[in-house]
């Protein structure tokens, strides 16, 4: 009897450390997951912003050219802007086709970790 109470204590302590290992494990798996996700995020979210900023410069410099060929500022504006509704028209009737692939990243992004 008194053999099985001293082997007994020894077992539970070790299922005891194991629990916590296991616990501290998935608390740090979590963390590197978690931090993973928010690098990643903070890299793309700088990327969208230095990309809409250059986007938005291309198109005045465009603007501009095209006042200077055609004379007028307004003119070279106004054809920005109607390639920027052409672009849109063709987005919203291709809505579907282009939300798939957008969707399809973000979950490949997410469960990458």
């Amino acid at each position: 009897m008194d053999a099985e109470k001293e082997t007994h204590p020894p077992i539970i302590d070790q299922l005891r450390d194991y629990a916590e290992t296991r616990i501290k494990l998935a608390k740090y798996q979590a963390i590197e997951g978690g931090t993973s996700i928010a690098a990643s995020l903070i890299a793309d979210v700088v990327t969208v912003v230095a990309m809409v900023l250059a986007f938005i410069f291309a198109s005045f410099t465009l603007a501009f050219y095209l006042g200077s060929v055609f004379g007028a500022d307004w003119i070279g504006f106004g054809c920005v802007a109607i390639v920027y509704l052409i672009i849109a028209l063709f987005i919203k009737y291709n809505k579907q086709a282009i939300e798939k692939p957008i969707v399809n990243a973000f979950i490949q992004k997410i469960f990458k970790s």
